[in-house]
């Protein structure tokens, strides 16, 4: 009796790294099947000509009907609208700034979409992420999975997945991690897929491109308020960093990890903007305020008293911070077993954003939390986003920045 082979369900998305990731699968022998995701209906503030989703169903149909695989499409907008974008709203609302992405991947990607895939006979799903995963034997005999950044230095996602679980992990495969994005361009080419020459999405992940302004407006409402600038002499404080010898380390460990707080009579009014919730520390566009030496940016934002701090050039200090905090509730280790101790002091490489490179950083774990002290100061540190470790090329864990 033929042995039946296992079943791959690969999230279509009408890209080509999914496309691609696909037809990689059949020729390792898996049976495939093809699930396209509906995750979000509404259109307001999307840009014009942005990949819409019925754009992007037709296309992976398309692909699904050229590799000759099962097309499937689901439907978890309602999932997606409470467990994204509502959370979404909710922290630019409360003047932090989210990365729908990664939630998007840890809420939807991971969950819904697994189990829709069991329920249509899958022993695995896909999806078309530059990141690699390598299954290793602890000591105890148990499994512990891997999540290794993707083999093109220009396209590793392995920050998106900063939130997964052992369990969400045990179940995906990663086709296309350990190649260039020319070659997967290249095999889309050979296959003729209509994938081949299409443009990376942008934007918000299954949303797409937006006018963020327009976008939160459908639940946050317009508040007229003043942009105020600060100089750049304004007068910072801890400029030196703590010495972790002093008796009184852990009390300026938390003074540096503080975010920096103006007043309205720190700086001058300049302008008016339409909510400070729309806006992010390190934002230049949509300010909207001219006749300025150098661009704007924005330092910092007060949601209560509705103010913008702004500063002029790359080089304000208002910009730049060397610590942040990430409380003990929002720590989440992919490597569950590597997994720090109270007091504890590592070292690990960091990236706050997506593409940034990766940062030498000092970890004090302490009872409230983590304390990450970088090596060098960082560009807007923002609370609400996500701070990824790493040890070498392996994410090892990922936190929520409190402050």
């Amino acid at each position: 009796m033929e042995k039946k082979r296992p079943v791959v369900a690969v999230g279509l998305s009408g890209g080509v790294d999914s496309s691609v990731a696909a037809h990689l699968l059949m020729q390792q022998g898996y049976d495939v099947i093809a699930i396209f995701m509906i995750n979000w209906h509404d259109t307001v503030g999307l840009l014009e000509g942005d990949c819409p989703a019925h754009d992007d169903r037709l296309i992976a149909e398309l692909v699904a009907r050229k590799l000759d695989i099962p097309f499937h499409v689901r439907d978890f907008s309602e999932d997606y609208s409470h467990r994204v974008v509502d959370y979404m709203f909710n922290e630019y609302e409360k003047g932090r700034t989210p990365n729908p992405d990664v939630l998007c991947n840890r809420e939807i990607k991971f969950d819904p979409f697994i189990k829709a895939a069991e329920e249509l006979g899958a022993d695995y799903f896909a999806t078309g992420h530059y990141c690699r995963k390598e299954t290793i034997k602890l000591e105890d005999g148990t499994s512990m999975h891997r999540l290794l950044a993707g083999t093109d230095p220009n396209k590793d996602q392995s920050y998106f997945l900063c939130q997964l679980s052992q369990e969400q992990l045990s179940k995906v495969l990663f086709p296309v991690g350990h190649l260039l994005k020319p070659e997967v361009r290249r095999i889309a080419t050979e296959l003729n897929l209509p994938t081949a020459e299409r443009k990376d999405s942008q934007g918000i992940c299954f949303v797409g491109k937006v006018s963020l302004p327009e976008f939160l407006q459908q639940k946050l409402k317009s508040k007229e308020g003043d942009i105020i600038e600060i100089p750049k002499d304004y007068a910072y404080p801890l400029v030196k960093t703590p010495d972790p010898e002093s008796p009184e380390f852990d009390d300026e460990l938390r003074r540096f990890a503080r975010p920096f707080s103006y007043r309205p009579w720190n700086g001058k009014t300049i302008g008016k903007h339409p909510g400070a919730h729309y806006y992010t520390i390190g934002q230049r566009k949509g300010l909207n305020v001219g006749g300025k030496p150098e661009p704007l940016f924005v330092l910092a934002t007060d949601v209560e008293r509705n103010f913008i701090y702004t500063g002029q050039g790359h080089d304000h200090p208002g910009l730049n911070r060397s610590a942040l905090f990430i409380a003990r509730s929002e720590l989440h280790w992919i490597r569950v077993d590597q997994e720090a101790g109270l007091n504890e002091v590592r070292r690990y490489q960091v990236r706050i954003r997506y593409r940034q490179s990766l940062q030498e950083a000092t970890f004090y774990f302490r009872e409230k939390g983590l304390y990450i002290l970088f090596d060098v100061p960082q560009r807007g540190i923002t609370s609400g986003q996500f701070a990824a470790w790493y040890d070498e090329d392996e994410l090892v864990g990922s936190g929520v920045i409190s402050s």
